[in-house]
């Protein structure tokens, strides 16, 4: 287990001596956790680990249970890449295997049959992984343009080259759904540096508003605002609860959550004092249920802001700063 991150597999501790119902008692003594079929950690190590920390042990255990030679691909290669994605449903591990054709999803793993190249491998933990741009264009086939476009701006966070994404998707120019890798890709903006952010430019595009400027920076009296998202005189906020929760909760805040609150309604007067309008939203207001409701409010509320200040933003070149990425 000390050699392989914490885990054991069934037929090696069957290997060892311990019987098929030693092991069942271990488990449902607590001692020992399934973290996937066939796969146990001990419950020290499993409850030792962050909720996020999870998933990835999750894919060492389908990966170090498989017998076939295959690399991990899309979703579980995004995980070990540490790219923020937006989370597929059902959460499968997904790994992609050498020279053959077809594909099939078993016991929570689906097997992707599409080929690749030697060089597009890369070894993370010891673990052989599709590298950040073939794991972008492959998110994008496999879960469509939402999910794409936050997998392709993650990709471009970390590569800084739209030239690599190009590269990676030249060899699918007869693929199914290659018309959406290309889409997103092109779209693909490394300013957009959340998945909430992601997706609300998105919302923004398919209102037609546009260009969308992301990191637009303003400087006035010894401080420095980067805003999500700019539209003519209109700033748009993706609010997500994590900054209001204390670290100790799973959050990021690093004070009082109500001041946290407070500093970020003085940074919204700070802004707004430029004549710009602004628009928030949340997760919620981001989902397939709320989107059309969500864009509909967005629109008047871009609308009024250009009735009341118009869209031109030239008194504002004093106050402008650019954040080098």
């Amino acid at each position: 287990m000390t050699e392989q991150s914490g885990l054991v597999l069934r037929r090696q501790a069957l290997a060892t001596g311990m019987s098929a119902e030693e092991i069942k008692r271990t488990v449902r003594r607590g001692e020992w956790v399934a973290v996937r079929r066939g796969v146990y950690t001990t419950r020290s190590l499993w409850d030792a680990l962050e909720p996020r920390e999870r998933p990835l042990l999750e894919v060492r255990a389908a990966s170090l249970n498989m017998v076939m030679p295959h690399v991990i691909s899309h979703d579980s290669a995004a995980l070990l890449h540490g790219m923020p994605i937006l989370e597929a449903s059902p959460a499968l591990v997904h790994i992609t295997r050498f020279g053959v054709q077809g594909g099939r999803t078993r016991h929570g793993v689906k097997h992707h049959l599409a080929p690749f190249e030697s060089k597009q491998i890369v070894f993370i933990d010891g673990l052989p992984v599709l590298d950040v741009a073939r794991t972008a264009v492959d998110i994008c086939r496999e879960h469509g343009r939402r999910h794409g476009l936050v997998a392709c701006d993650s990709a471009l966070r970390l590569l800084g080259d739209r030239s690599l994404l190009h590269e990676a998707a030249a060899p699918m120019r007869s693929w199914r759904h290659i018309t959406v890798v290309r889409d997103c890709v092109d779209r693909a903006d490394a300013g957009a540096e959340s998945v909430g952010e992601g997706l609300f430019r998105d919302l923004l595009d398919e209102l037609g508003l546009g260009p969308v400027e992301t990191q637009f920076g303003l400087r006035a009296d010894g401080r420095v605002v980067f805003c999500d998202m700019r539209v003519g005189r209109q700033i748009f906020e993706f609010d997500g609860h994590l900054k209001y929760r204390p670290e100790a909760e799973g959050g990021v805040a690093k004070r009082d959550p109500a001041d946290v609150l407070w500093a970020e309604k003085k940074r919204q007067d700070f802004v707004c004092g430029f004549k710009l309008g602004m628009s928030r939203a949340v997760w919620a207001d981001l989902m397939p249920d709320r989107r059309e409701a969500t864009k509909r409010r967005v629109l008047r509320e871009y609308t009024d802001t250009c009735a009341r200040f118009g869209t031109s933003i030239e008194d504002l070149a004093p106050y402008v700063v650019r954040r080098l990425r």
